[in-house]
């Protein structure tokens, strides 16, 4: 038996499947770039994957900005611009200014950070 879609379904299916194509998500990023990037610009004094240090680690990152359509320019600011760096104690510091100018080698971080 033959199924046909009717135009809402068939219209809901193509915005999904432009979502999915056109989202920062759906490219694939290179994790070893990312981890050296990061390893370069110093973040892993900081920052673990999934190990607790100074800052959060990447996948509580990840889970905080899971969903949130401004995730990544929301991460750009933050490593871009030096804003302020809360901590567990309460008191914040600014935050390091990576070093990279080199956009698509930040984002490629950012993506990595974000898929954990």
């Amino acid at each position: 038996m033959t199924r046909t879609l009717s135009i809402r379904q068939a219209l809901t299916v193509a915005a999904l499947a432009s979502a999915t194509l056109f989202s920062s998500s759906a490219f694939a990023f290179d994790a070893a770039a990312a981890d050296a990037t990061l390893r370069r610009e110093g973040c892993f004094k900081c920052h673990a994957a999934d190990r607790k240090k100074d800052g959060p680690t990447y996948r509580e990152v990840a889970a905080r900005y899971k969903g949130k359509p401004d995730a990544e320019k929301r991460l750009l600011t933050h490593i871009t611009t030096g804003e302020k760096a809360k901590f567990a104690d309460g008191h914040e510091e600014d935050h390091k200014i990576i070093k990279t100018k080199d956009v698509n080698e930040i984002k490629n971080a950012i993506q990595w950070i974000l898929s954990l």
